[in-house]
């Protein structure tokens, strides 16, 4: 659980299944800017040091680095995509809400 336990892990995973790899501001982006550059590094760097993800190194100067999963990171695949379809099917967005409840006034 300590994998897709942490709140940015499973979002950070199924980023680099979707692209293959990302180098850091793009996974920021790709997350939506809802994640901190200090708690995104946090996370990539645990992710790291439980062998799901890795970093290499593409430019010296200046620096630029890309990060993808590792063969133990993609076998994680059929989890996210389980989680990925429970959601769809257990959570509507708020609009959707909104009109169920209206429907089931009216």
């Amino acid at each position: 659980m300590d994998v897709i336990g942490y709140k940015w892990h499973p979002v950070i995973i199924d980023r680099l299944l979707k692209h293959e790899s990302l180098r850091f501001n793009e996974l920021s982006r790709e997350i939506g800017g809802a994640i901190t550059n200090k708690v995104l590094s946090s996370s990539l760097e645990d992710l790291e040091e439980k062998d799901l993800a890795e970093r290499t190194v593409v430019n010296d100067k200046p620096v630029e680095v890309e990060y993808s999963l590792t063969e133990r990171g993609r076998s994680l695949a059929p989890v996210i995509e389980s989680l990925e379809t429970w959601a769809a099917n257990n959570f509507q967005p708020a609009e959707s809400k909104a009109e169920s409840i209206v429907d089931h006034e009216g």
